[in-house]
């Protein structure tokens, strides 16, 4: 029980950082200055706490102020590995945190609706993938009228 406890307080901070985070495109420091998006950070970690306590995670009720806390003391300029992934076109992991958060909420009959809402805001994001070319910043052959595309035998 005590293990289990202990991967339901990382999973706060995780979902909460990486959500907040990515859902909002900024570092930690913009969104904990701001009382409206430190809401909603709060709000994404309270979601989590009540979906492990929902399944008889012992959780603190309180935790996810205790979260925001850690939150206050990182380096402002910290994000998420998943803001990153939507910085540069990867696939990103939404659905196994936000979404995670929302599947489990439904069984014990939770609507956890701030997850429920970011994960549809990064939905269309989930499996998109930029085309490497956009990513190395080279254009494909495609790209060049008949005219100036070099000949393929040269």
């Amino acid at each position: 029980q005590q293990i289990l406890r202990e991967i339901w307080q990382k999973f706060v901070f995780l979902v909460g950082l990486s959500g907040t985070t990515t859902t909002m495109r900024e570092h930690i420091g913009a969104i904990r200055s701001n009382p409206h998006t430190r809401a909603f950070l709060r709000d994404v970690m309270r979601e989590v706490v009540m979906v492990a306590r929902a399944h008889g995670v012992p959780v603190p009720e309180d935790y996810a102020d205790v979260r925001l806390q850690l939150a206050d003391q990182v380096s402002p300029d910290v994000t998420s590995s998943m803001h990153r992934d939507l910085q540069h076109g990867n696939r990103l992991e939404v659905r196994w945190l936000s979404g995670g958060v929302v599947e489990l909420g439904r069984t014990p009959g939770l609507i956890p609706d701030v997850s429920h809402r970011k994960e549809s805001a990064l939905g269309l994001r989930r499996s998109f993938r930029k085309p490497q070319w956009a990513v190395s910043g080279a254009l494909p052959h495609s790209c060049f009228s008949r005219a100036s595309r070099p000949h393929p035998l040269r």
